[in-house]
This record gives C-alpha cells, sequence and structure tokens, in this order.
C-alpha cells in the first residue's frame, strides 16, 4: 500500500519515496494546448499549489529526461507525452517564508529568495555566470537571462514561480505603506518582474506562476502584462484540490473499507468540499491538504480526529483574515453579516485590484474568493452567487465575526467559552451562552439597533456557539428553508452529548406586550420540528424559545 503524501509537496520525493500520487499530469497537456504561454493561476492556501508547479518542473526540465518512465509512466501524460517535454532549463522562484518585518528585511528577503534561486540554476545547468550578491535583484535576473542567450542561445527557460503573492500578503496585513513601496512604479519587486517581462523577447518561453490572490497584479500590470490569469476558467476548475472521485479513490488504496467511507465521506463534504471555481466548473473540489490531514490521522489512529482542521492549516486561513481589515466600516460589516448568515452574494469577481486605493465592497467580496472564504455557488444575471464553502470555513469566518463584534463592545470574554461549552453538552442548559449574547446586544451602540432583528441576534449566537468546535451547528439562515433557527448536534455521538434546539423571536422595545404571544408562537414551531425525522433520530435534545426584546433575553425551556 502506497503512503498518504500529507506535507510532501516534491514531486520526485512524491514518485520515488512511494507515495500515492492523485494524477493531475492531464492539464500538464491542456496547459500545453493554450496559445497563451504566460499563465497566472490562483487558488487557496493548502490546495496541492506547490505540488503542481514540482510537478511541471519535473516533467519539463531537460535534466530529467533519463528519469521520465520512472517519474511519469504510471501517469496520464506518461503515456500521452507532449512534444515539449523534457525540453526547457526550469528556472524556478518561491517566495514563500520572507521575513516582512520592515522594508529592509523584505527586500533582503525577496533578493535572497531571488539569488538562491539562480544559483541552483547556475549549478544545475552548469553555466558559467558569476552571481554576483552586492548587485540588486533585478540586475541579477537581466545579466543571468543575457549570461544565457549567449551560452544557450538554441535553449529556452521555463520560469515557474510559486507563492508570488506571499509576502505581499503578509504586509498588507500591517503595513499598506511598505506593500506600495515593493510593487510601486519603482519598487523592486515591479522592475524585478520587468526584466522578467524582456525575457520573454529572446530565452524566456513559458511562464507559470501560482499564488493566492491578484493583489499585486494591478500593481504589476505596466510592469508585467504579458499573462494571461486562468483562474476562473473552467476548464482548470479541478486541477487543484480533489474531486469526490479521486478522493474516494485515494481512501480505497488505503484499505479503507466502502462502509468506512460511508460514514468518513459525509464529515470530509461538510468540512472540506464546497469549493468551486469557475461558475461552469463541473465539479465541486475538496480541499486537499485538509482530507490528507484527516486521512492520515485516521489510518494512524484508526479513529475521526479529535479536531477536524489542521491547527496548521487554521492558522494560515487566521492569518490571510488580517487583509479583510482593508475593508473598513459599513461596507466590511454589511459583507461580512451576509456571508455568516449564509446569504449567497451577487457578485462580479475582480481579477486585479490594487490596495493602494482603498477597498470596495465588490473588492472584498472578491478577495474572500480568492482567500477561499466564499466559493461560486451558482450564478444570477450573469454574475456569480458566492457563499461560504463548507463547516471549517464557517468556524474562521465566525471567529472573525466575532473579533469584529468584540472590538466594537469591548465585551471581554476570558475563558467563558469553556464553561459555556460544558454547560451545552454535560447539562444541556444554554444560560452562559445566552448571558455571553446579552452582552453583546447590551454593549452595541444604540445607532446598531436600527439594524437589528430576529436574524441579527441569531447570527450573534450562531458565531457563538460554531467557535466551540463541539458541534455541528445547523442554521435555519444557512438552509433557508422551515427548519429550527439553531440545531446544535454533538460531533462525538459516543460522549453522549446533549444535543440542543432553540428557536429564536425578536420584538422591538415598545413591543414588549408582546411577549406571550411570541412565546406561544416560538414554542408551537418546537413542537412541529420534534416530528421532524431528523429531529427524531438525535437522542438527549434539548429545545428552548428565546424571545429577545431589545437587549432582553427571555428564556423558556421546553418540555
Amino acid at each position: 500500500m502506497k503512503k498518504l503524501p500529507y506535507g510532501i509537496s516534491n514531486y520526485e520525493e512524491l514518485i520515488e519515496e512511494g507515495y500515492y500520487y492523485i494524477d493531475k499530469t492531464m492539464y500538464i497537456e491542456k496547459l500545453e494546448s493554450l496559445a497563451e504561454k504566460r499563465i497566472i493561476f490562483l487558488r487557496p492556501r493548502k490546495f496541492g499549489k506547490t505540488l503542481f508547479t514540482s510537478t511541471l518542473e519535473n516533467y519539463y526540465d531537460i535534466k530529467k529526461e533519463q528519469k521520465f518512465q520512472s517519474l511519469f509512466g504510471e501517469t496520464y501524460i506518461g503515456k500521452n507525452p507532449t512534444k515539449l517535454k523534457n525540453s526547457y532549463y526550469i528556472l524556478k522562484f518561491n517566495f514563500s517564508g520572507i521575513d516582512t518585518s520592515n522594508t529592509e528585511t523584505t527586500i533582503n528577503g525577496f533578493k535572497s529568495k531571488v539569488i538562491s534561486s539562480i544559483k541552483m540554476f547556475v549549478e544545475k545547468y552548469e553555466l558559467d555566470f558569476y552571481i554576483n550578491e552586492e548587485d540588486e535583484p533585478e540586475n541579477i535576473l537581466d545579466n543571468l537571462i543575457k549570461a544565457f542567450n549567449i551560452q544557450k542561445s538554441e535553449q529556452k527557460i521555463y520560469v515557474i514561480i510559486d507563492e508570488y503573492d506571499h509576502f505581499a500578503n503578509e504586509l498588507l496585513g500591517f503595513n499598506t505603506d511598505q506593500f506600495k513601496n515593493l510593487v510601486s512604479k519603482n519598487g523592486k519587486v515591479r522592475k524585478w518582474y520587468e526584466i522578467l517581462k524582456e525575457g520573454t523577447e529572446s530565452v524566456v518561453d513559458r511562464i507559470f506562476i501560482t499564488g493566492v490572490a491578484p493583489i499585486t497584479l494591478d500593481s504589476l500590470t505596466s510592469g508585467f502584462n504579458i499573462s494571461s490569469d486562468k483562474t476562473q476558467d473552467e476548464r482548470f476548475n479541478e486541477m487543484m484540490g480533489f474531486t469526490v472521485n479521486e478522493l474516494k479513490e485515494l481512501m480505497t488504496r488505503q484499505g479503507i473499507t466502502k462502509e468506512e467511507q460511508e460514514k468518513l465521506l459525509p464529515i470530509m463534504k461538510e468540512n472540506y468540499d464546497g469549493y468551486k471555481f469557475a461558475v461552469y466548473g463541473k465539479e465541486k473540489m475538496y480541499n486537499s491538504n485538509m482530507c490528507l490531514y484527516f486521512l492520515n490521522s485516521y489510518t494512524e489512529l484508526k479513529r475521526i480526529p479529535e479536531r477536524i482542521i489542521d491547527v496548521n492549516i487554521a492558522s494560515d486561513y487566521s492569518k490571510l483574515g488580517k487583509m479583510l481589515d482593508l475593508c473598513k466600516g459599513e461596507e466590511r460589516e454589511k459583507v461580512i453579516e451576509k456571508t455568516v448568515s449564509g446569504e449567497g452574494i451577487v457578485s462580479e469577481i475582480r481579477e486585479k485590484f490594487n490596495p493602494a486605493i482603498e477597498f470596495t465592497e465588490t473588492d472584498l467580496v472578491s478577495m474572500l474568493f480568492y482567500l477561499g472564504y466564499l466559493t461560486i455557488d451558482g450564478e444570477e444575471v450573469g454574475y456569480p452567487i458566492l457563499k461560504i464553502p463548507n463547516n471549517v470555513m464557517k468556524e474562521i469566518y465566525s471567529d472573525y465575526f466575532l473579533r469584529i463584534l468584540r472590538d466594537e463592545t469591548k465585551v471581554d470574554i476570558g475563558e467563558n467559552y469553556t464553561e459555556i461549552a460544558r454547560e451545552l453538552a454535560i447539562e444541556g442548559k444554554i444560560d452562559k451562552a445566552i448571558e455571553l449574547l446579552g452582552k453583546y446586544l447590551k454593549n452595541l451602540s444604540n445607532r446598531d439597533y436600527i439594524k437589528f432583528d430576529e436574524k441579527y441576534v441569531k447570527l450573534i449566537f450562531y458565531c457563538i456557539v460554531m467557535n466551540l468546535k463541539i458541534y455541528r451547528v445547523k442554521s435555519e439562515m444557512e438552509v433557508q428553508r422551515k427548519y429550527p433557527d439553531i440545531l446544535l448536534i454533538p460531533r462525538d455521538i459516543s460522549k453522549n452529548y446533549k444535543g440542543i434546539m432553540i428557536e429564536f423571536k425578536y420584538l422591538k422595545k415598545e413591543e414588549k406586550d408582546r411577549l406571550k404571544e411570541k412565546q406561544e408562537e416560538a414554542k408551537k414551531q418546537i413542537k412541529e420540528y420534534m416530528n421532524f425525522e431528523e429531529i427524531k433520530e438525535l437522542k438527549n435534545l434539548n429545545s428552548y424559545t428565546v424571545i429577545a426584546v431589545n437587549d432582553e433575553l427571555y428564556i423558556e425551556k421546553i418540555i
């Protein structure tokens, strides 16, 4: 049985050390058949971008010709090789891991990456080239291209750039001025790309660039306006990530039985599936790294992992959330509220935007799409409908929404989450969770009550319980049909945790005399839901009605 390639992003290592490979090599053929030679392709974190660039590197490298059969013999491209296989000198850059503490460390980090990659290129292909490390990165690249043109005039270079925007993303989280200095007209990064563009007039034949967001593209446009963005091209929707059939194939090859798969697939679908990057893409995609984390843990421990999301992945996505702060005020809050509550947003997706200019609502929605917080869920009047793809993203989103709320209300919850989780799960009570909800409501300014309604109150509570991590949280806000407002289903049924069902109602302060009426209305709905088959199957279920009268909350347990 071949090993799971969790954490492996080097194609040669993956094949030679016996890891299982989900064959994506048919896309090499598709890319090569395009009229365009300079491609930009964006995907969220942990979607297999680095592995794909490594696959390209090994396929086209002129030095790997003797290893072609051993590396690609069992793949689609090995059986259907293209005319350009093993015909390029590969110059590969990876701009992740640069220290962005200040302008100096960022520039030095970028330069160090450039020098390191060029050194490897020179040594690998035995070129006669002296690297002057005191020179500027754009000059080093320029001199390399000129030297190659003299020494290897009949040969061509394939430039591969992985994580082209990584350091820019980091900068944007806290230093937009530094970002502007690096990618603006006179910036070092922009100058470097201008030299790369000039190289396409001589020895640079093909370029493949990956990253997460097109943040730097607008800033670099005049310096590098030769690339074609295939991010939303339906032909490449499934190029990175796993389809459901690929996931099933991987599980089968790991000896996971069909009975086990029937138990595991719904969990993985709920948490890792749902990504669609083209309106007319054929399938929704699973985040490949999250799936490999889950299956690696399952095959080693023979049980579902306690943590549904790898802490390293969660950290990556949480860091990127800092960029959402580029859009300030009501526009940002309106978008966040809409998406967390499960509403679809109909919006164009910008292919370029420049943070040097103030972000608009469309910019923010586009950014959320590129980061993986939103995905395409259909179309309306020719524009994509964007929604949160899965439960993992909902958790991260909810955490972000609560951060905004905490900043606005100044409510410090301290260690309350542990107490809230214990009371809900062990005792089946909602008092502490409702107490926290009440604190948020009371500390919001009076003007905020203008937008207050039942949905907004539910939204805050939804985010509170999503952050507990012990429940699958189902909400009418998400499914848009007759369903309990909030249904908390324990993730681990073996622990006999209590399930919770809540129906919310909202009244303005002047409508308080209708409290009993609203309580009866909510109680009637709860009793209707009790007849649903899905509700009947739940054990240890406690039901409540919660009526919000402005910022006062009235709880009633339904027996």
